[in-house]
Order: C-alpha cells, then structure tokens, then sequence
C-alpha cells in the first residue's frame, strides 16, 4: 500500500508558531504579576479557551453580538500580553493596576465561557427572517395559489416550482446549520399552512 503523501501547510505552521508565542507571553506576564506555579500556565489557556468559544459561537451564526464582545476581550487579552513582555514593561516592577486585571481574568473568562457555551441559542426559524408574499418569485406566488386545499394535497400534487424552491431553502438550511431542515422552520421559511408544508418536506425526502 503506497504511502499517503504528507503535505506541508504553511499557513497552520505558522498559526502553531503565532499560539506557542502567545501562549508563552501570556505564561510570563501572569508570573510577573504574581501567579506561579500551574496558574501561571492555566492562564494561557484560559485566554485561548475563550478565543475558541467565541469562535465557535461566530462560526455558527448565534448571538454574534456576544460572540464578537467575547472575543474581543480574549484578543486584547492575548495581545495586550504580547505588547507588554515586548519590553515595554518592566517586568520586575508590575503596576498594581495591571496585576489586579490579571487576579481577576479567571472570573471574567469563566463567565464569558459560561454565557457563550449556555447563553440562549437562537432557533433556525428565527435566524432567518420568514418570506413574505413580496418576496416570492412571480412564478413561485403563482405556484403557491394554484396549490391545492390541504384536504386535498397529495405529496405528489404540490407545485413543481414550490417545491424546488424549498429545495433551495432547505439547502441554504443545511450550509448555515449543519442540520437537515424540519418541518416546522420549512414553514415558517416558506409562510405556508403546515399541511402544505408537510406535503412539501415529504417530496424533500
């Protein structure tokens, strides 16, 4: 069996660089400040930890607001560290001020992870706004008015058109979620009675 070729990307060593820096000047300015010993070290962790989280909580699309506040406190606090061990400190001579901001890091990082990990998630119908009738295609309205009396809505009758475009939705649902779309939100997305809409996720499956 031949060997899987290894490739070589220059972009994550040099982000493995830019951590273990960082991560270092974060570990000496908490030791100048007074931490030692593992706490010196957990701190670093704690500034990346909240990095992550508010990532995370970027990449997914919820509570952006709070996710940016979030990160960028951990950035200043990773780059306030960088800035400071550069010598523009005197590291032997830390001012008070300075060391109480480092005493009290764990508390803020632990309620910044908190509210970001638990904070209330918003629900994919709420993500996107519901289409209106104004903004529905000419021939997709068309579509939607000649659809049948949900008594008498076979998954096979409803509307080509409409059904394509809730294809569309339920991919566009898919990319930003990373989850298939339910019925509920199809709905809401679509503004259509729930019959149609089961109709509808059916001709989905």
């Amino acid at each position: 069996m031949p060997a899987l070729p290894i490739r070589v990307d220059a972009v994550l060593i040099q982000a493995v660089i830019a951590a273990a820096l960082s991560f270092a000047h974060l570990h000496d300015l908490a030791v100048a400040a007074g931490q030692d010993g593992w706490k010196a070290w957990a701190y670093p962790i704690s500034v990346d930890l909240l990095l992550v989280a508010a990532w995370k909580r970027l990449r997914s699309g919820q509570s952006k607001a709070a996710g940016w506040s979030w990160f960028l406190i951990a950035l200043a606090a990773s780059l306030g560290a960088n800035v400071a061990t550069a010598g523009l400190l005197d590291l032997d001579n830390v001012p008070a001020w300075l060391r109480i901001t480092v005493a009290g890091w764990p508390a803020v990082a632990f309620l910044g992870g908190t509210l970001l990990a638990h904070g209330p998630a918003t629900t994919p119908a709420e993500a996107a706004p519901d289409e209106t009738p104004a903004d529905r295609a000419p021939e997709l309205q068309l579509a939607l008015d000649q659809a049948p009396e949900p008594a008498a809505r076979p998954a096979d009758r409803v509307p080509a058109a409409l059904v394509d475009h809730a294809r569309k939705v339920a991919a566009e649902h898919h990319t930003r979620t990373g989850t298939p779309i339910d019925t509920d939100t199809l709905r809401a997305r679509l503004g259509v009675p729930a019959p149609l809409a089961a109709a509808i996720a059916a001709r989905l499956n």
